[in-house]
């Protein structure tokens, strides 16, 4: 076999056999074949297209790269939550301890930010002391009694899938569905979960810039999941706006405890209670109704906020964060972006705002970049809200007055302003294999 003849074919939009995907898959994971040929197969694949059944061997072949994790020793139906990237986007911290508070075994690997989204692990190490790194026997004996662990994905993962983002990334093959269903659910299919629930988002802050389009790249996950023994569900979401008010991490952390305190902002507390309602229907085999009703009782009796407590005391951090966030720190600069005029916010570009916090040091430019945990942006306004001139529509903090430069002017592009107050719009858009 040689790859050659595998790039012409993909290249000339012809289908693969699933020999041809895995000696690709094969060859690339161990060496064999240099980043410059699978740069070109990618390149061909990304203006052709793979099949679906071709998007099956090759997420299968990916997941085959490296260990495929064993949680048998936790007990209960787990149920893994994974979004597909967003601005603002703190729903596992609220949705996991939310689920685990109600009985779900909340056993999760998750990923750092890259580009204008942000990851989960980086917003946990906010907090002080806090370990995203456990051994396998940690990991499953803090499941079992606590009810909730969450750390940093697996290096032995899915091998194949951090080589291929990594190419992805840097030449400009990202948004296509075969290539990003591959990615994720081959890492899915290997964290050892019983049940996958995903956040697939669509809009000017998603990787999907339509609602068709992020339905079919949910239906396409959703039935490779179940095809391999994976109870499997995806939610289609809104990502024209940032979630909530805060885009930054020790930010959304703040955030999030307020959503467990039941004060958060009516959309991320929205999201999160569904998420974690459909994590409890799936796990312990109740209507979804019942999982949102159960979802929102623990955060009303004050469960939801007890087990973060507990989560994040066992993995090593600060539990006093839950009443004092300001112990994580501060950014030492502030800069206000205010309204240039009177009436509605119309639009928030949350790429923008995505892009600005970014700027500020709370997101990386590349894998490997240091970050700044307590810079970020704050919305003080969000879309329908009336303004007048000089009020104030977002704060931007740093600590250097030149990225805050940077990221105020993005701000400030980032915010419409009409006479008319906008119609508003629905967050959650579609449920696929519920």
């Amino acid at each position: 076999m040689d790859i050659l003849d595998i790039i012409r074919k993909k290249r000339d939009g012809e289908e693969l056999s699933a020999e041809e995907i895995k000696f690709l898959i094969k060859g690339y994971s161990e060496g064999t074949i240099p980043d410059y040929q699978m740069a070109a197969f990618l390149m061909a694949v990304f203006f052709r297209k793979l099949s679906v059944e071709e998007t099956v061997v090759l997420t299968e072949a990916m997941r085959d790269s490296g260990e495929i994790a064993d949680l048998s020793d936790v007990k209960g139906f787990k149920v893994d939550k994974h979004s597909t990237g967003g601005v603002g986007d703190k729903t596992t911290l609220i949705a996991a301890p939310v689920a685990s508070a109600c009985g779900v075994p909340v056993a999760k690997m998750s990923g750092r930010g890259l580009g204008f989204t942000g990851g989960t692990v980086d917003k946990l190490e906010a907090i002080p002391g806090f370990r995203i790194s456990l051994s396998r026997e940690d990991f499953a004996n803090q499941v079992n009694t606590a009810g909730i662990a969450v750390i940093g994905q697996s290096e032995k993962i899915a091998i194949a899938d951090k080589k291929i983002y990594a190419l992805r990334d840097v030449t400009g093959t990202v948004e296509n569905t075969g290539l990003i269903t591959s990615s994720i659910m081959s890492k899915k299919l290997a964290s050892g979960s019983d049940g996958i629930l995903l956040d697939v988002k669509w809009g000017k802050g998603a990787f999907m810039k339509t609602e068709e389009e992020a339905a079919e790249l949910a239906q396409w996950m959703v039935d490779i999941g179940n095809k391999a023994g994976k109870k499997t569900m995806a939610v289609i979401t809104d990502m024209n706006q940032p979630l909530g008010k805060a885009v930054g991490n020790s930010l959304e952390v703040a955030e999030a405890i307020e959503v467990l305190k039941g004060k958060g902002p009516e959309d991320i507390t929205e999201l999160s209670v569904f998420l974690a309602g459909m994590m409890i229907s799936m796990s312990l085999n109740v209507s979804s109704e019942e999982g949102i009703s159960r979802a929102k009782n623990a955060i009303q009796r004050g469960s939801a906020l007890e087990k973060f407590r507990e989560f994040v005391r066992m993995q090593g951090g600060n539990p006093e964060v839950a009443d004092n966030p300001e112990l994580m720190g501060k950014a030492m600069l502030c800069r206000n972006i205010t309204a240039d005029s009177d009436g509605y916010v119309s639009e928030i570009d949350a790429m923008k705002i995505g892009i600005a916090s970014r700027h500020t040091g709370a997101g990386r430019e590349k894998k490997g970049d240091s970050i700044n945990l307590n810079a970020g942006v704050l919305l003080e306004k969000k879309r329908t809200d009336m303004v007048k001139k000089g009020d104030v529509l977002c704060r931007v903090y740093g600590d250097s007055e030149e990225k805050l430069e940077a990221a105020a002017s993005i701000c400030a592009e980032a915010f419409e302003i009409e006479k008319e107050k906008p119609c508003e719009r629905q967050l959650i858009k579609d449920i696929i294999g519920r």
